[in-house]
């Protein structure tokens, strides 16, 4: 898939001002700081479309994305650490369950993880909760060009291995990396043959 065509549509405080679900949709999550805005501005060649702050939690509203006019990225706020109040965070997260659950049009959640760090409690704890609400969602590794390759190996394992601890069969992943935009063609191309099944 080309992108020819990128246009911010709306940021929405929840669910219910959200753009019509009349788009195949596409969400894109991870803790604080896991490079979420760098990739997202790598798949789509804009490096000015989601903003990119040292701030973790910048991201505190649904912010859709319409992608050649066909259908919807979406950035979501960050889980896990972040310089916000408690009470803001809970806000954040009851905003973010609450639009993965309803929102209609979502046919995949793409979890982002940070390939440098050992298995993170808030990453595990988030996907159990996916998949115990029977979400649709794959995995994406970042910042895969940060480490060579026998650690990035080591580290994914470790992460696989950390999974299976309750689940069954393990989710597709990518490997991705927003400098050298390994992982740009096969996320793409899902999303493209993904976009041919939708029906409103």
């Amino acid at each position: 898939m080309q992108i020819k065509s990128t246009k911010f549509v709306i940021s929405s405080p929840d669910i219910q001002k959200c753009p019509e679900p009349n788009l195949p949709e596409y969400a894109f999550i991870g803790r604080s700081n896991v490079g979420k805005s760098s990739l997202i501005n790598m798949l789509t060649d804009n490096k000015k479309l989601a903003k990119i702050s040292g701030t973790p939690g910048k991201t505190q509203l649904i912010n859709h994305f319409l992608i050649n006019d066909k259908w919807y990225l979406v950035d979501l706020p960050g889980y896990g650490f972040a310089k916000s109040s408690k009470k803001a965070r809970e806000k954040w997260g009851l905003m973010i369950k609450k639009y993965l659950v309803k929102r209609k049009n979502l046919l995949c959640i793409f979890i982002l993880i940070d390939s440098r760090l050992s298995p993170q409690k808030a990453d595990i704890d988030f996907i159990n909760w996916i998949g115990i609400n029977k979400l649709p969602f794959m995995i994406i590794f970042t910042k895969t060009d940060k480490l060579k390759k026998i650690q990035l190996t080591q580290n994914i394992n470790l992460f696989k291995n950390r999974l299976l601890e309750n689940w069954e069969e393990l989710p597709q992943f990518f490997i991705s990396s927003a400098k050298t935009k390994s992982g740009k063609e096969e996320i793409l191309n899902f999303i493209e043959k993904t976009n041919a099944i939708f029906s409103t």
